[in-house]
């Protein structure tokens, strides 16, 4: 125990997951609808082996859900739309209120600095994107970018 380094607990390394449990998050992050058996097959255990630590995993909230990826494009939304807001004095609840409300926006994040939200939107055409901003232009200052390509479009974590 001398010669032994005590390493302490750091809050972004997993609690009470081992490496087949990394696997598995790793798979299912790939394809979400891979059968229990197939996925078995990949990480080396039963289909029942899999199914049990696949409910522990959603039980302990580290799978938080499962979705089908869609392209917008594809359903006649072609325009994406970040904007990142400053809220005015005393409207941090009204602009995430508004956000909410708005079906465009697809996800909204509460950040730190001076632009303290970030939200993503789709869009049927840039016709939309003024009366949506316009519901926040009156509580706080906006900045917005038109997105042209994902060169890094959303992909799983690395946990292998």
């Amino acid at each position: 125990m001398a010669n032994r380094k005590i390493r302490p607990e750091r809050a972004h390394e997993p609690k009470g997951m081992d490496a087949l449990d990394l696997r598995i998050l790793a798979e299912l992050q790939v394809d979400a609808r891979v059968s229990f058996a197939e996925l078995g097959r990949r990480v080396g255990l039963s289909a029942p082996a899999v199914a049990d630590r696949v409910q522990r995993l959603e039980e302990t909230g580290v799978i938080t859900g499962y979705r089908a990826e869609v392209d917008p494009r594809a359903l006649g939304f072609p325009v994406t739309v970040m904007v990142r807001i400053r809220p005015a004095i005393r409207e941090l609840q009204r602009i995430s209120k508004i956000a909410q409300e708005v079906p465009q926006i697809v996800e909204c994040y509460r950040m730190t600095g001076d632009d303290c939200f970030y939200f993503t939107m789709h869009l049927r055409a840039v016709d939309e994107l003024e009366p949506i901003l316009d519901l926040f232009t009156p509580y706080g200052h906006t900045t917005t970018s038109l997105i042209h390509t994902a060169p890094v479009p959303r992909r799983p974590l690395p946990l292998e």
